[in-house]
């Protein structure tokens, strides 16, 4: 019996360290698992930090995916590339080396302890809109497309600083 592949996205981020080699890391361990794969990548976005405000400015991206995972393995292999790649959680919203989040998972409603999808606060984010806007721009979420729900939100202080889409290939 073959395994359904479904589309996923993936929000990434990081403003410690080197975030952009992090998350290119972090994509190539996703790629090379047998399980998924990376269909698409945004730009990198430089975003000011949102909810805990002083600390340095975010970098981040959203990639689609295709795999053959549920949302909870999938869910598994981004905690294992966290700890892999020295993500250490001390505070919430406070500076990370690298911060993954599965955003959309098909089109699942999952509501678990330690496992919400879609991502619960991603409509309220621009520094996840924007970059998911590039991939997706047409996604539905909640009746709207992601781009509508982008629309609504102040973009000041996001800045698009790659517009290549294999950046992650490069660093």
């Amino acid at each position: 019996m073959t395994a359904i592949e479904t589309s996923a996205f993936l929000g990434l981020g990081g403003n410690i360290g080197d975030p952009a080699t992090a998350m290119a890391a972090a994509l190539s361990a996703i790629d090379k698992s047998p399980d998924a794969r990376v269909a698409r990548v945004s730009p990198l976005y430089r975003t000011p930090p949102w909810g805990k405000t002083d600390q340095p400015d975010f970098l981040n991206a959203v990639a689609e995916l295709r795999t053959t995972l549920s949302a909870r393995e999938l869910l598994e292999l981004c905690l294992d590339t966290e700890r892999v790649l020295k993500r250490v959680r001390n505070e919430r919203w406070g500076p990370r080396v690298i911060d993954m989040d599965i955003l959309v998972f098909g089109k699942e409603i999952i509501d678990e302890p330690g496992l919400q999808i879609p991502h619960p606060r991603m409509l309220d984010r621009a520094f996840v809109l924007a970059p998911l806007a590039d991939v997706a721009p047409d996604l539905e979420i909640e009746g709207r497309t992601v781009s509508e729900h982008l629309a609504a939100l102040d973009l000041a202080g996001i800045t698009r600083i790659d517009g290549d889409p294999n950046w992650w290939r490069n660093v």
